[in-house]
């Protein structure tokens, strides 16, 4: 079972089939997930599943259109979020689910599949080695006051 952050707001599970998954054991891990309010996608057993292999490239694209300077941060999200009508753009997503996660998940990808479009933008390396992993430090791509709860990013770095 792979549940998104935070899983008490996150309403999807990913249900991860491996080769010696029985169909008992998934449709009990099936029916728990809805039993508590999921909604249940299904995934063979591939690195990134179904979720962080299309949504860990997208962040990675924006962090290298960010370091090569095809727009601003703000530009970059903006665009995404009204051009493709997501909640927030896609460095700000990064800075929630943290950018060392955000690392992570690439080089799992990029390793477990062979394919440099899974290679770690620099810009993105440099960051996390920076100790800049997002919102839970105060600072990622955007800067958060650490007393403040407020979820929109300041403009700022």
């Amino acid at each position: 079972m792979h549940f998104f952050n935070p899983p008490p707001i996150m309403k999807l599970v990913e249900i991860i089939r491996g080769a010696d998954t029985s169909e008992e054991v998934f449709s009990q891990v099936k029916s728990f997930s809805e039993r508590i309010g999921k909604t249940v996608i299904c995934s063979q057993d591939y690195p990134g599943f179904i979720v962080n292999r299309i949504l860990m490239p997208m962040i990675n694209e924006a962090f290298w259109a960010l370091y090569t300077g095809v727009a601003t941060k703000e530009d970059i999200d903006t665009g995404m979020k009204l051009g493709t009508n997501h909640p927030m753009g896609p460095l700000q997503l990064a800075d929630f689910i943290g950018l060392d996660v955000c690392l992570s998940v690439l080089r799992v990808l990029h390793n477990g599949l062979g394919d440099n479009k899974y290679s770690p933008c620099p810009l993105l390396v440099q960051y996390v080695d920076a100790g800049r992993l997002g919102k839970k430090r105060g600072l990622g791509v955007y800067s958060y006051g650490r007393s403040s709860s407020s979820v929109k990013p300041k403009s700022s770095l």
